[in-house]
């Protein structure tokens, strides 16, 4: 499934775990457009909450805290990512323009609040030894998994595609449901993405959802990078513990040196 939704200042929700269990990702997702001067407070009971600053410049308040954040863009600045227990609260006051990634989900289990600064988040270099001419190059970074995490139900980081490559390539899946939320550094950037056996144009405040254990791969045009959050949901009594189940039609690229004709 895509969602496309013309996106307006204030909190823009695209799936609702009351409705058809958040479409079958069992999340609610959203994305916060806030301006200089706006507030929103966080404060869910039943639900822990994760947001995300792709972009922006606003002050976390939590737990008798104020963090000032930055961040100028999402290509070459890390994130700062809050995650956030049921019954604590958050608030956001912004700036500037700020656009946030949001994603919900039900948790009983009571942790820390912790909000994730840019210094904490892992970035790893995918794709840069050649691998594929250099076709699946891209940077992934994680800001909280089943490894840092245990007590979430979730995960969540992001993805910067590089212009005209791919990036959750070669095709593979996992039975955990995941989102795909994309920021084109130009809103009129597109690309495309596989999602239950559909294939997808995608666009800039897009949203793909990826259930029913499907095969998911992305691609961007060229000139058009692409910063995308990418959320999983843990299932009960089986988390993502970077699951990865390859397709075995396409095994033969991930060996060391797949042969194919490349115009050299």
């Amino acid at each position: 499934m895509y969602i496309e939704k013309e996106v307006k200042r204030g909190y823009n929700e695209y799936t609702l775990i009351e409705v058809n269990n958040g479409e079958g990702t069992f999340m609610d997702i959203a994305l916060l457009v806030m301006e200089d001067g706006d507030e929103f407070r966080f404060d869910e009971k039943d639900k822990e909450v994760s947001w995300l600053m792709i972009e922006g410049h606003a002050a976390a308040i939590f737990d008798g805290q104020i963090i000032e954040m930055d961040r100028p863009n999402p290509f070459t600045c890390n994130p700062y990512c809050m995650l956030l227990p049921a019954g604590k609260s958050c608030s956001l006051k912004a700036y500037k323009h700020c656009e946030i990634y949001v994603q919900k989900t039900l948790n009983d289990q009571s942790f820390p609040v912790h909000l994730y600064t840019p210094d904490e988040v892992d970035t790893w270099r995918r794709g840069a030894e050649g691998e594929l001419d250099g076709m699946m190059e891209r940077d992934v970074r994680t800001c909280f998994d089943y490894d840092s995490a245990p007590y979430s139900n979730m995960v969540l980081g992001e993805v910067i595609n590089l212009p005209g490559k791919w990036s959750s390539y070669p095709p593979h899946y996992h039975p955990q449901p995941e989102v795909y939320f994309y920021h084109f550094e130009r809103p009129e950037g597109f690309g495309a993405g596989w999602s239950g056996g559909e294939v997808h144009e995608i666009h800039h405040n897009g949203c793909c959802i990826i259930t029913d254990s499907s095969t998911h791969s992305q691609v961007m045009a060229p000139g058009y990078p692409c910063c995308y959050m990418w959320g999983i949901r843990h299932l009960p009594g089986n988390p993502w513990i970077k699951t990865r189940i390859d397709d075995p039609t396409f095994a033969w690229l991930l060996e060391k040196n797949p042969t194919y004709w490349n115009g050299k």
